[in-house]
């Protein structure tokens, strides 16, 4: 078997020889953020491409300032450290990268308030999260985590409990994902995506004030539609109902990347097939992770 190298405690190591115990805090109360990135292998230039590397760290590093857990590390040393990582691990595939900040504590107290803060980086091939390309999806008797429980726009580790229930019960009924309601009842999020739907010409999103994460693929998505198809973008709450009645629905995230939802709740979204504006941002969308946009170059970071 190859090694295989992770970023811990700023050193570049095997993976074998990170131990946390099971004593930590991360560990038994979920005292911690991560981010997930994505590096695209372009075969045809043999290059591997990070997507809009500084702008994850940078909200990784406001999810930190949010849970008090006070890193020593910038957003421009994370980005050195990261593709350093990758070239050691010689990835010639399309990557997933997981950053890892969290209280390492052994103490039993579950308080943020302590000194013993952890950043770890690993990665791993990854080239569809989901195998569909057509999801049938449901909206679960979960509600969302709201901004005054656990702040809902960081990517807190204790968090993605909330995400699993809703997965876990969709699951369970046979569909492929679910939907997120906040507690005032209007549409949030998947349990890892956010969510577009079009209608009436627009292409239209949840606002940052329904307790969304604010994607960062979500916001490539809205300036393609806006930029390259003229489409009017509206970040708006969207009731329940609304969703059956749209013309289109798709995810968008870094590992789901953008993905079509042709039914919600057993109701046909338009004509339950991928639609023409969900297919139109997907090519944009995949146009540019590998640099070959001059329009969007600046978007990607050659590890190689």
């Amino acid at each position: 078997m190859e090694k295989s190298y992770v970023f811990y405690q700023g050193e570049i190591v095997e993976e074998k020889d990170v131990n946390i115990s099971f004593r930590c805090k991360a560990f038994n109360y979920g005292l911690g953020c991560f981010e997930g990135i994505r590096a695209y292998w372009d075969e045809e230039s043999e290059q591997l491409y990070l997507f809009r590397l500084k702008e994850h760290y940078e909200r990784l590093l406001q999810s930190c300032k949010a849970l008090w857990i006070n890193l020593s590390y910038t957003a421009e040393e994370l980005c050195q450290f990261t593709l350093e990582l990758l070239r050691k691990n010689n990835f010639k595939t399309t990557v997933y990268i997981r950053p890892v900040a969290f209280k390492g504590s052994n103490a039993l107290f579950p308080t943020l308030y302590d000194d013993d803060n952890r950043m770890l980086i690993y990665c791993q091939p990854l080239h569809k999260l989901s195998e569909k390309e057509e999801l049938r999806v449901a909206v679960s008797s979960w509600r969302r985590i709201s901004d005054n429980m656990i702040p809902a726009r960081t990517k807190p580790t204790g968090g993605y409990l909330n995400s699993a229930l809703a997965s876990l019960e969709v699951l369970q009924n046979g569909y492929d994902e679910a939907i997120l309601l906040t507690n005032e009842g209007y549409v949030c999020e998947g349990p890892g995506e956010n969510i577009f739907i079009f209608k009436n010409n627009q292409l239209i999103t949840p606002p940052p004030s329904d307790n969304i994460l604010e994607g960062i693929t979500r916001k490539t998505i809205m300036e393609l539609a806006g930029k390259e198809l003229g489409i009017e973008v509206v970040e708006r709450s969207i009731t329940r109902t609304e969703l059956y009645s749209a013309q289109e629905a798709f995810f968008s995230g870094t590992a789901m990347e953008v993905t079509s939802i042709v039914e919600i709740d057993n109701r046909k979204i338009g004509d339950g097939k991928p639609g023409e504006v969900c297919k139109k941002v997907k090519e944009l969308f995949f146009g540019l992770t590998t640099g070959k946009n001059p329009k969007y170059s600046s978007y990607c970071t050659a590890v190689y």
